[in-house]
């Protein structure tokens, strides 16, 4: 088993177990139907995954590595509000006629910003300080801007970076830890796409900065499971588990604009039978 599905099944449990319900209260969340889509849900999930040791993808159903990868760089990298720049449909609900979300995501990360050293975006201004001011404590990204939220088709879920470098004793190089903030997740749908295609971002900004990959902290605020959800739940973490596959990051690449959904891939990721027609409440 790998840690990834030991995390997952842990925290599933324990929403499962000891998480509250918000049934009958008024919620904003429905189905397709129109039904209110209630949850049990806890707060301030905290799950660490050592990046060094395993990639965090679980096993007990495939996660699309290079999907969730290429919506990542659609935000860090395109800094995208349109949907026409994504091959999936799970930003489709969400979006108008011309297929933007409005000012939400990518647009916040394109924005350019009047730092001392020059004007850059959020993702620019990570990857010089990394490279410039490795030990700096104000290396975070934010994209919750309160200004732009009535233009947001969606308020921001994963919606914060906060990276921290550490020496090691003995080690010639840094390593690269990070803390991803969310205020809000459907576990079954959303917990380990965000952590792949977050766990990604710290691998390749560490390939392109030199250094090795630590830890990825993941703090969600509200982190629920959906009423319809919670059979497929129940099932899903009384399956087998699979021993964690190999991470394969294109080791060619040392620009982040040059990566592409095409340079991950994970080596002997053994899974059991995709969830298919999993309802998602919007």
């Amino acid at each position: 088993m790998s840690m990834a599905d030991t995390t997952f099944i842990n925290m599933c449990r324990d929403i499962l177990e000891n998480g509250t319900s918000t049934e009958g209260e008024k919620v904003r969340p429905h189905w397709e139907d129109g039904t209110p889509a209630y949850t049990i849900k806890k707060f301030g999930v905290i799950n660490r995954y050592d990046l060094s040791k395993e990639f965090p993808i679980i096993t007990q159903r495939r996660t699309a590595l290079k999907s969730a990868t290429e919506e990542m760089l659609w935000i860090w990298q395109q800094k995208s509000n349109n949907i026409k720049d994504l091959h999936s449909h799970i930003w489709d609900s969400w979006a108008d006629e011309n297929g933007s979300i409005g000012k939400a995501y990518g647009y916040q990360m394109g924005v350019k910003h009047k730092y001392k050293e020059g004007m850059m975006d959020q993702t620019d201004r990570v990857i010089y300080d990394l490279k410039n001011n490795p030990f700096s404590r104000r290396i975070m990204t934010n994209m919750y801007v309160h200004s732009d939220l009535s233009e947001m088709h969606l308020y921001p879920c994963a919606y914060s970076m906060t990276f921290n470098v550490t020496q090691k004793p003995g080690d010639d190089k840094l390593t690269l830890n990070a803390i991803l903030n969310q205020r809000s997740q459907d576990v079954l749908t959303a917990n380990n796409w965000n952590v792949v295609q977050y766990a990604v971002l710290v691998h390749m900004l560490a390939q392109v900065c030199d250094m090795r990959v630590g830890e990825l902290v993941h703090v969600i605020a509200d982190a629920h499971i959906y009423d319809r959800h919670v059979d497929i739940v129940k099932e899903l973490i009384e399956r087998p588990t699979h021993p964690a596959p190999e991470f394969w990051l294109n080791p060619e690449i040392h620009d982040f604009y040059e990566f592409t959904r095409d340079d991950v891939k994970v080596i002997g990721y053994e899974t059991e039978p995709q969830i298919e027609n999993i309802p998602v409440a919007i």
